[in-house]
């Protein structure tokens, strides 16, 4: 169980989306916390936010920075559309003037630069602002100058205690650029945020945020995904469905088509997770698309993820088998998203599929698994994300339904990469096989965890008409290899039908 904050009044917001979250709460006022991370992983911006959070409530606030200009951090605000009104900048950074032979020791030498001067820069600007919020920009800089690991511990605890003393709640940041890998800061600050920057083999790079320390609050530990947008930082805090446990009444969603019904035993259980498996092209997204349609005509609201098929492609061949999705996003009960994979993270696909349940959606489709998995190759434990997702789902009675696609067409060596019973509660199988000259199509239920349903394997058809479940195939054997054998006498009686 997760352990709530219950004193919200002592924390600062950060101002950063889902970082308050992790966080507990925020930032505990009048403390100092360590911002670590390599050049490029936001830090400066993320410092910015904190800021501008803190201009936003009528707090006075001030940016100390030894290494970037006013310019250059005007220059981060404008991209992302922000202005440095109400944002005091101290930059204590050296001037051209070091450049002249006469000071050219001081480039060969930093332990001869007064660190009094600097330090007493920093406490004359704490004093004419008199801030709640304070930044220092980097801890590099401020080692660099100290030299000695000994003088530059002494100089963070000072800093640190004055700043506690005026009432001020700051950031430290630390690019590790310094020649040391020293860590010793860790241990003086009350909190620890690192910012990982991690390359991809393809697509863009993914950022992730960790706590590492905060001392007295129970934050939310593990990696989070971030990203960098027009507008600052975005933290996706990582999914932990045994905090959300609720419980709801459970009723079954109907597909509309009867047969399908029966053959599911009365439908689809709320709260459950099924997956539709089978080979490419045996109307899987079509009874997804169903299944979403007959949700809408009542009034129930849905969300379609897909992760290979164009929106547009769906729409069109649904409306062919007249299932009007448009109508549905039309009357703001559907919404539909495209997700690009190369560009999005583990993470902030959660955090979407979990927006669309607190907008009201009862109907999650997620096309397709196999689509996810090769979405973000170089990722581990995506399947354990998904398990979390889908649990968290179920506690919150939302029906959830998965496209698996199976490797092959025909034949007993069709395989998936999806483990079907860690992930699933319940399997809908599609498959092709022969019949008098024709490649056509069944169904049948595998699993349901949830009540009992047919084992029947029946016939499946799609049409004008739209889709279809027909009789049960009890003439035949060996549907599921694709090639069975059957009583060739009773042949019309199912396939009398000229879409059959």
């Amino acid at each position: 169980m997760e352990i709530q904050n219950s004193d919200t009044s002592r924390f600062l917001s950060t101002g950063v989306p889902g970082l308050d979250t992790i966080l507990g709460g925020g930032l505990t006022s009048d403390r100092l916390f360590l911002i670590e991370g390599e050049p490029g992983t936001g830090k400066t911006t993320l410092a910015l936010q904190f800021l501008y959070e803190g201009v936003r409530r009528g707090e006075s606030v001030i940016y100390i920075t030894l290494a970037e200009t006013r310019v250059e951090l005007k220059a981060v605000a404008q991209s992302h559309g922000w202005s440095m009104d109400g944002i005091h900048v101290e930059d204590i950074i050296p001037n051209e003037n070091i450049l002249h032979p006469d000071h050219q020791f001081t480039i060969f030498h930093p332990s001869e630069i007064e660190m009094g001067m600097t330090t007493q820069r920093i406490l004359d600007a704490i004093e004419k602002y008199k801030p709640t919020r304070v930044v220092l920009d980097s801890l590099s800089e401020l080692q660099l100058l100290a030299e000695s690991p000994l003088r530059y511990r002494r100089q963070v605890l000072a800093l640190k205690q004055y700043l506690s003393g005026k009432g001020c709640t700051t950031l430290f940041l630390d690019d590790r650029t310094a020649l040391s890998g020293d860590l010793q800061v860790r241990s003086v600050a009350h909190g620890v945020i690192t910012l990982e920057l991690i390359n991809q083999d393809y697509g863009s790079e993914r950022r992730r945020m960790r706590i590492v320390k905060y001392r007295g609050i129970a934050f939310r530990g593990g990696s989070h995904d971030y990203k960098i947008v027009t507008g600052g930082l975005v933290v996706f805090p990582r999914l932990i469905a045994a905090h959300t446990r609720v419980h709801t009444e459970r009723k079954q969603l109907s597909s509309g088509i009867a047969q399908l019904d029966a053959l599911t035993g009365g439908g689809l259980d709320e709260g459950t997770s099924t997956l539709l498996s089978g080979p490419p092209g045996t109307g899987k997204s079509s009874l997804c698309a169903q299944y979403v349609y007959a949700a809408t005509q009542r009034g129930q609201k849905a969300a379609m993820f897909l992760f290979e098929e164009a929106a547009n492609n769906l729409l069109l061949r649904s409306t062919g088998l007249g299932i009007d999705l448009q109508g549905a996003i039309d009357s703001g009960l559907l919404t539909i998203k495209q997700i690009d994979p190369a560009e999005m993270a583990p993470g902030e696909f959660m955090q979407s599929v979990t927006d669309a349940e607190a907008g009201g959606a009862r109907v999650i489709v997620i096309d397709s698994l196999n689509g996810y998995l090769k979405a973000m190759p170089d990722e581990r434990f995506l399947a354990t994300h998904m398990h979390e997702l889908l649990t968290y789902l179920g506690q919150r009675g939302v029906v959830t339904i998965l496209v698996g696609v199976q490797a092959g067409v025909i034949g007993s060596n069709m395989s998936t990469t999806v483990d079907a019973s860690y992930i699933a509660d319940s399997v809908i199988m599609l498959r092709y096989f022969e019949a008098r000259g024709k490649v056509r199509q069944a169904i049948s239920v595998f699993k349901k965890r949830v009540g009992l349903h047919e084992r029947t394997i029946r016939l499946f058809s799609m049409s004008s008409k739209g889709i279809q479940v027909g009789e049960v195939l009890t003439s035949f054997h060996g549907i599921l290899t694709g090639v069975p054998t059957f009583d060739d006498s009773q042949c019309h009686v199912l396939f009398d039908d000229e879409n059959g």
